[in-house]
């Protein structure tokens, strides 16, 4: 296992230095869902609920939310972003809302950070858009799905039980 990277020698959190890090194609890949009542995914898919289009305000959070990762969590890095996707798509059984995130860069450091928060930003829109009808949504499986690019590589969630990373 590596050691914690966000630690100085004196055990001191502290920003990593990427300058010395090679500029590659970083691209990291996010999912999480939110589960509700199927009377508030009725409302979602038909475009009816009162606040208006609930999916196309929680994509465009959720990409505001890649671009400002730096400023909500402490030690990352500000980066600059070539490209920011979030998909989402009612599921019915159970009723919830699925959203996967891709984002990519160009630069020293990755982007894993951003898509999780993309992702959980994106499910907190539909939250709060829709917490009038139903408070017990709930956000699941908040995770990064792949990240490449960098000094470490490729990286797939599950790829380690296959042997492939």
């Amino acid at each position: 296992m590596s050691e914690l990277t966000h630690f100085n020698r004196k055990g001191e959190a502290h920003m990593v230095d990427v300058g010395d890090k090679a500029t590659t194609q970083r691209v990291a890949v996010a999912e999480g869902r939110i589960s509700m009542q199927q009377e508030t995914l009725e409302l979602i898919s038909s475009g009816t609920h009162r606040k208006g289009d609930v999916l196309g305000v929680a994509r465009v959070a959720g990409i505001m939310a890649a671009k400002k990762t730096s400023d909500l969590v402490p030690l990352c890095h500000p980066l600059s972003l070539t490209a920011v996707e979030v998909e989402l798509q009612p599921e019915t059984k159970p009723p919830a809302v699925y959203c996967r995130v891709q984002v990519e860069t160009r630069g020293p450091t990755g982007v894993e950070m951003e898509a999780l928060t993309a992702v959980q930003i994106t499910l907190l829109t539909v939250y709060d858009m829709c917490k009038a009808v139903d408070r017990g949504m709930e956000m699941q499986s908040i995770r990064l799905l792949s990240k490449t690019g960098g000094k470490s590589g490729e990286w797939v969630r599950g790829a380690e039980d296959r042997g492939v990373c």
